[in-house]
């Protein structure tokens, strides 16, 4: 049992294309505790989940650095990679794969591969994202569709 949950996505609109990632971190309740969506200027769609995975690691660690995590994903590729049942052989994935990993300890964290329809609330921060990129503005986390709990 996880005492955190992460969910994460990223996108590019165009492959590579303007991209951003979400993530947010969920207690036990379901309960939002943080969010952030990271505008990425022109990255592939692997860069944004990868960059999304990273991001909502270091929200459980300014939350709770020794919680034991899930994190949810529709990316069976960050998942599978994460979880080192398929190689990483892309230079790009291999640095982010190693950022994720030298967020929190390995062994407080599981992988899970959760279907696009429940992965909703990261897939919209990181339309948030993706929206303040073409835009040209950073995201406005109090104009955000997720909103923590106070």
């Amino acid at each position: 049992m996880s005492d955190l949950i992460v969910e994460a996505d990223g996108g590019s609109r165009g492959n590579p294309g303007i991209a951003g990632a979400g993530a947010l971190v969920r207690n036990q309740q379901g309960s939002v505790l943080a969010a952030v969506a990271i505008p990425l200027g022109r990255a592939s769609n692997n860069v944004a989940e990868y960059t999304g995975l990273v991001e909502g690691l270091k929200l459980v660690r300014s939350l709770d650095a020794e919680a034991r995590v899930e994190v949810r994903m529709d990316s069976k590729l960050v998942v599978e990679q994460m979880s080192g049942r398929w190689k990483i052989k892309h230079a790009d994935m291999r640095r982010l794969a190693a950022e994720a990993a030298g967020v929190l300890p390995g062994a407080q964290i599981t992988y899970t591969w959760i279907p696009r329809g429940q992965n909703g609330d990261a897939d919209a921060l990181s339309n948030e994202a993706m929206d303040a990129c073409a835009a040209g503005t950073e995201w406005d986390a109090s104009a955000s569709a997720i909103q923590p709990v106070r």
